[in-house]
């Protein structure tokens, strides 16, 4: 029987996908940022609730389209500072048995090679249990650390497609059997079974064989976010899960449509496997996690929130009527992200007022507010309703929140048969497939 899939939402900075989280009294994370301990606590924590695994989503440099500037980003710790989310790989892979850890990558800092190596290093390292969030990178201030020109929404999936083509080449490069490890011959590997992969493309040049030993998955489990048209096309040539922030569950209805069409177009038949992401916000009753709700949101300053919709939308909203509709507005950033939250919400367009209040507080992400019960029968009538493999979930305060979550909704789900019980596979794809 078919069941719910739940990866943990992450980023390696002071905040997840609610501003000022860091500043609840409950909040664990900025000190996290500095101990081993938090993150191995926390993925004992996650495997105890049978989660598939950890998803970092991550934001490679600090927000800088509001106003020109970053004042905010480092006022309110919006995203900022912004650490690598590789280290943890290991870190929390060394604390558990079964818990897979995936993190974004993003293709426009890293050459081919480079990602190959550090993705397929922690894939090994951990016999199987790595995924990696392919991103094209549409962060202009991820794109000024490097010192590197921004393309355009469409030419970053030009390159993206020959980008994997590289990694797909080097992946391939180790043939099965080609690893002998024979003591008594002095013999490591048989170089007629390792192809040498030359490369000169429009984008990349490499000539050199596969860098690592190949890992019981043989590559990390490949998910991707593109919710444009040409996103979509993308995703479905290359993610074994495509993940999606969607605001409203009509949103994710249209796009799992959308991505079946898609798929025939292409001639793929197999199963579209989508995760969306969700922030259960939980209370003893009805009315009080409803109140966590707005307090949440009225933490948040409206520049904060502007900050980072600015960041994510390729826009400087500081410019803009705050009861603007958000559809008037194009963008070369995240059109998906655009589409997602312009779209009409309880019969009327969405103000960028309204958009940033909620992206401030769950980066445009579904919150599910209620009680234990009420929050575990919404996931599955989601997951039932959408046919979606399952969901991302983000918290509100860390660690408590997810604590919340695992002694609370997990068991209900289990005890419905919504979500398993123990772990079957032993590698992140195992697991996802079961």
């Amino acid at each position: 029987m078919a069941q719910m899939h739940l990866l943990s939402f992450l980023i390696h900075g002071p905040m997840n996908h609610t501003i000022l989280s860091w500043a609840d009294p409950d909040d664990e994370r900025v000190a996290g940022l500095s101990s081993i301990r938090y993150w191995q606590d926390l993925a004992r924590l996650l495997e105890r609730g049978c989660f598939d695994g950890v998803f970092f989503a991550d934001l490679p440099g600090v927000a800088d389209r509001y106003r020109e500037r970053v004042d905010e980003a480092i006022r309110y710790g919006m995203c900022w500072p912004t650490h690598d989310p590789a280290p943890l790989v290991a870190i929390m892979a060394a604390a558990t048995e079964h818990l897979g850890i995936a993190i974004t990558l993003s293709q426009s800092a890293h050459h081919p090679y480079s990602a190959v190596r550090t993705l397929s290093t922690l894939d090994c390292l951990t016999a199987g249990r790595v995924g990696w969030n392919i991103v094209t990178g549409h962060l202009r201030g991820e794109h000024r650390a490097y010192g590197l020109d921004q393309l355009d929404h469409d030419e970053r999936y030009a390159r993206a497609e020959e980008y994997m083509e590289v990694c797909y080449a080097l992946w391939n490069s180790i043939e099965p059997g080609a690893i002998k490890t024979d003591r008594q011959a002095g013999l490591l590997a048989d170089p007629a079974k390792v192809r040498r992969v030359r490369h000169a493309g429009r984008y990349f040049r490499t000539d050199t064989v596969g860098p690592v030993l190949p890992s019981p998955q043989h590559h990390p489990v490949l998910f991707q976010a593109g919710s444009s048209g040409r996103g979509q096309e993308f995703a479905l040539r290359h993610a074994e899960v495509i993940f999606s922030i969607q605001p409203h569950a009509e949103g994710m209805r249209r796009l799992m449509q959308q991505l079946r069409e898609t798929a025939r177009m292409l001639g793929k038949a197999e199963p579209v496997r989508v995760t969306f992401g969700v922030q259960p916000i939980l209370g003893g009753t009805e009315a009080e996690a409803l109140r966590h709700q707005r307090e949440l949101a009225e933490r948040i300053p409206i520049e904060a929130s502007l900050c980072r919709l600015s960041s994510t939308l390729g826009i400087d909203f500081s410019q803009f009527d705050l009861d603007q509709p958000l559809d008037q507005m194009d963008t070369q950033a995240s059109r998906g992200m655009m589409a997602a939250m312009s779209g009409v919400m309880a019969g009327r367009r969405v103000t960028l007022r309204e958009a940033a209040t909620h992206f401030g507080a769950s980066a445009g992400i579904l919150q599910i507010p209620g009680t234990p019960e009420q929050v575990a029968n919404r996931l599955i009538a989601l997951w039932r309703d959408t046919g979606c493999l399952g969901f991302n979930v983000t918290p509100t305060v860390n660690n408590s929140s997810i604590a919340d979550f695992v002694d609370q909704v997990v068991p209900l789900l289990q005890r419905r048969g919504a979500l398993r019980t123990e772990y079957r596979g032993k590698t992140l794809r195992e697991n996802l497939s079961d």
